[in-house]
């Protein structure tokens, strides 16, 4: 095995001899990348439950990276090239540990909310909008506000010819069963949409995964035009590149069991390997090789040439450890060090987003409105299917209950029926969730690029799904009110209205609340079915409020419940102003203030407008939950 390590003082090639960066960058006028000794740990508990040590996904990682050139990330499955992205982007796990210096022109600062741009490897797009809505859209939110709205046109309409998507540009994205672009296509649209604002910082996370090999260097060889014309910073971990789009990159970064392998010029890498002998044989990719090589995942058939001085073959994983330790005492290895030391000692300005540039909050929160409002119109199962299971629903309510009229025995009728539209109807609003979780999904990935701010998104999507849910209580509320024969006023079936749209747009903020902090399906559907759930018992309904244990059911949950309102002021609006026979054929006796008084234990000390307020006041106060969670969650992930 020694013959695998050498005292090697190789060199990276002459500057003449490289391939031109095309551009001058000046000290301070782009973002300078360096990382040192990056260390990234997780915890045996998120791994394996056979071994108490913590895993290691990266060990002593060191590189750089200049403005108007792109660095490549290359390794096997599992070497930590998305973990590199996610250290450098300030993006790791808050379970994860990790250690290190990251620096942007020798200061250290969070690179995320507007200083880079990250394309990670799943693309995130919302499926029902067109490829140009957005582009379109992204510009509208990213570009300056002083840009006129013509450029930001027809800045998006060249992003788009340049990646390539121009045939498609009105093709929707797809999803959910439904046709649309291809997932090369996605992933195109993707870079379309992080390029808009020429980042100072662009990360790359697989950029040509899913397309075909014209494609990827046609896609790639765009990245380096505008990486040279706009002084890019650009970072890309890569999958298996031709040699055509090997010759694009000006450094490359191999990773394999977490170790760098090699770090310098991509040209020197041949040499690097040759050295150590593993020359790239003629008429092979240097990338493949490279690859094959330091791939530990395949002992047998990888290595099987390559024998140690006993003639026994060598196996995969020293050869890497043995790689790793010759790069480390390697000439390459030094110069990086003092390239680093260089970019490190003359500090340059910090890269910062100039949010004074950006779209103001009203012009954010249309843009976002608008799209969401979209979205919503588009997806059947956002609000249309709903729609129709609540007409349904109306319809069976109005025939279950047809007209109870005012004998003895419809204060039961009039009690149940109530009882059902205020919180059994409202409940089924969970039948958003899904479409509530693709939207966070898509809103988290433009919030970590900085394309908008937390109050935009919160604001939008109250604005852009009221009109959806005031329908949707319009509607089946009209119809389930005529068939029962309720009071009859025209302020009694406005009030009831009026509740069915509020405790809608309640459910469905709290289940935004739920998306945020439970994103899975299932997970999320129970919990948000179960506060609900607990709600509607402490309600007053199942047991009288003055039965309520005090502990916990009668304080808190009575009175934070917002079922509690709106049943109170249903209550108040059918039984105020009636009055009911004491039994069947004998005189009105009992009047609807009695029963709502002593019979339903209703507080009578303010009106049914009162629980009305406090009902649209809890929107409020959701909203602002809404909020704050989404802010404590970004907190955490700091």
């Amino acid at each position: 095995m020694a013959s695998l390590v050498h005292n090697n003082g190789i060199c990276p090639e002459p500057v003449e001899e490289r391939r031109p960066c095309g551009i001058k960058t000046e000290r301070g006028s782009g973002a300078y990348l360096t990382w040192e000794d990056l260390g990234v740990t997780v915890s045996s508990s998120n791994w394996t439950a056979k071994n108490d040590e913590s895993k290691s996904l990266l060990n002593g990682v060191t590189g750089y990276a200049k403005p108007g050139e792109i660095v490549a990330i290359m390794g096997p499955s599992g070497c930590g090239k998305s973990t590199l992205l996610d250290s450098l982007a300030g993006r790791l796990a808050s379970n994860v540990r990790h250690t290190g210096r990251v620096l942007v022109n020798g200061r250290k600062q969070r690179l995320t909310f507007g200083t880079l741009a990250y394309m990670t490897q799943e693309p995130v797009l919302t499926w029902t909008l067109t490829v140009k809505e957005t582009v379109y859209y992204s510009a509208e939110l990213q570009l300056p506000k002083l840009m006129p709205k013509s450029e930001k046109k027809a800045r998006a309409d060249k992003i788009i010819k340049d990646m390539g998507l121009r045939d498609t540009m009105n093709t929707r994205i797809g999803g959910w069963g439904i046709k649309g672009i291809s997932g090369g296509q996605k992933r195109r649209l993707s870079i379309c949409v992080e390029l808009l604002t020429h980042p100072k910082l662009l990360l790359l996370d697989e950029p040509t995964s899913g397309l075909d090999s014209a494609a990827s260097y046609y896609v790639m060889n765009q990245i380096v035009k505008l990486t040279q014309l706009y002084g890019m910073t650009v970072l890309a971990a890569i999958h298996q590149p031709s040699s055509q789009i090997f010759g694009l990159f000006n450094n490359l970064c191999l990773l394999s069991l977490g170790k760098t392998v090699y770090f310098g010029p991509t040209p020197a890498t041949n040499q690097f390997f040759a050295v150590n002998g593993f020359a790239c044989p003629n008429l092979q990719s240097p990338a493949d090789h490279y690859l094959m090589t330091i791939n530990p995942d395949f002992d047998m058939f990888m290595f099987s040439n390559y024998r140690d001085t006993v003639g026994e073959k060598i196996p995969a994983e020293q050869v890497i450890v043995a790689l790793a330790e010759s790069y480390k005492s390697s000439q390459i290895y030094m110069d990086v060090k003092n390239e680093i030391h260089v970019i490190c000692r003359k500090e340059g300005d910090l890269v910062e987003i100039k949010r004074s540039l950006q779209p103001s909050f009203v012009t954010q929160c249309l843009v976002l409105s608008q799209r969401s409002f979209i979205n919503m119109y588009r997806d059947l199962g956002y609000y249309w299917l709903r729609l129709g299971i609540y007409i349904a629903l109306g319809i069976a309510l109005g025939t279950v209950f047809y007209q109870i009229g005012y004998s003895f025995g419809s204060i039961k009728a009039r009690v149940s029926l109530i009882m059902f539209v205020s919180t059994f109807l409202t409940i089924l609003a969970i039948g958003g969730f899904p479409s509530f979780v693709e939207e966070i999904k898509v809103f988290q990935w433009e919030r970590l690029n900085g394309h908008y701010g937390v109050g935009s998104f919160v604001m939008s999507h109250a604005i852009s799904s009221a009109p959806y849910l005031l329908v949707i209580s319009l509607i089946p509320g009209s119809i389930a009110y005529a068939l029962m024969g309720l009071q009859k006023g025209i302020k009694q079936i406005i009030f009831f209205e009026l509740v069915l749209f509020v405790s809608m747009l309640l459910v469905e903020c709290l289940m935004m609340i739920v998306a945020c902090v439970v994103p899975n399906l299932l997970m999320g559907i129970i919990s948000g079915a179960g506060i609900q759930g607990l709600m509607i018992l402490a309600a007053g309904f199942f047991r009288l409020p003055n039965d309520l244990p005090h502990v916990f059911w009668k304080y808190p949950m009575y009175y934070i419940s917002f079922h509690k309102y709106a049943l109170q002021g249903l209550y108040k609006n059918e039984f105020e102003g009636l009055r009911f026979p004491e039994y069947i054929g004998g005189p009105p006796t009992i009047n609807g203030k009695m029963i709502l008084k002593d019979e339903l234990e209703i507080e009578m000390i303010y009106s049914k407008w009162i629980d009305l307020g406090i009902l649209f006041g809890m929107v409020v106060i959701y909203r602002i939950i809404l909020f704050c969670t989404i802010k404590a969650l970004e907190r955490m992930r700091k």
